[in-house]
């Protein structure tokens, strides 16, 4: 699964001033991304809101992606939640022709314990017809999925390929990509230290910044790939301030900000989240200017 490899991006989900999804705001994004060297696109992540879109919604987001990617570069599609038994349905119920694999997060609210989380793997594993990166954001589920746990999926399935790990912790980091088998793909899902994971042994990052900044950013990981560590790290350091940035006000209404200064769709979200505040459209748009 090299063609994983690099960088990946957790597309957004561009809204209209009426609430409505901005196609075409959708399409400038997705050849945005594909135009300046972006290696493979998330849909339906959770920077692109779906727990806010209905079902038809969601159809039209992924046809419109599909559309304009044209196979350009792979998908990977994002179907995850906390009611294993959906989940299984609802992997058995998309077509999954157009994607390379799927991204599915830990069951979040739940709180399962390890073996609740490994069981709930297992029944997606066999579920799907597509490799599956299970997703690791503690953040955001509630629970941590140790390293152990993420081992001994690796380990007893063979179509589960990789893990987004977006804990933000380098050791539990280092621990998976010690402890997975070799074709095992620890991706990083935390801008500010996918760098260090790659030179670590990690083999990419699914990104939310690199979607603003993509020839940068994915510049920057193929260098930390290829072992040329000081231009990874200048172009790292010069994207610092913009991480820090997108995440002040939480995701992804930080990052709507900086597409928005950048004129590629609008700041909008969906409740309950709000766009970014103004004093923080202000640093960001003065980050803009300066970069």
């Amino acid at each position: 699964m090299n063609e994983l490899y690099g960088t990946g991006v957790a597309l957004i989900t561009p809204f209209e001033d009426n609430g409505s999804v901005d196609y075409k705001g959708l399409e400038r994004l997705v050849d945005h991304q594909i135009k300046n060297g972006i290696n493979y696109l998330v849909v339906l992540g959770t920077t692109g809101e779906p727990a806010t879109l209905s079902f038809e919604e969601k159809e039209l987001v992924k046809q419109c992606i599909i559309t304009v990617n044209d196979g350009r570069i792979p998908l990977v599609l994002g179907i995850g939640g906390n009611n294993t038994a959906a989940v299984v349905h609802e992997i058995q119920q998309t077509d999954l022709t157009d994607f390379t694999a799927v991204l599915s997060v830990s069951p979040y609210y739940n709180r399962p314990n390890q073996e609740g989380i490994y069981q709930h793997f297992k029944a997606i594993s066999r579920a799907s017809s597509k490799p599956i990166i299970v997703y690791n954001v503690p953040g955001r589920t509630g629970s941590n999925m140790e390293a152990e746990t993420v081992i001994r999926l690796a380990e007893d399935f063979e179509n589960i390929i990789g893990v987004k790990e977006a804990k933000g912790d380098m050791v539990q980091a280092m621990r998976l990509i010690k402890g997975t088998p070799d074709n095992f793909m620890v991706i990083s899902g935390d801008d500010m230290i996918a760098l260090p994971m790659v030179l670590a042994g990690g083999v990419g990052v699914i990104s939310v910044i690199g979607q603003a900044f993509p020839k940068d950013f994915a510049n920057s990981i193929q260098q930390a790939l290829n072992g040329e560590i000081a231009p990874a790290n200048a172009l790292q350091y010069k994207l610092m301030d913009a991480i820090d940035l997108i995440f002040e006000e939480g995701n992804p209404g930080g990052i709507k900000s900086l597409l928005a200064s950048l004129q590629i769709c609008s700041r909008n979200v969906r409740l309950p989240l709000v766009e970014s505040s103004y004093e923080l459209q202000q640093k960001i748009s003065n980050f803009v200017a300066d970069y």
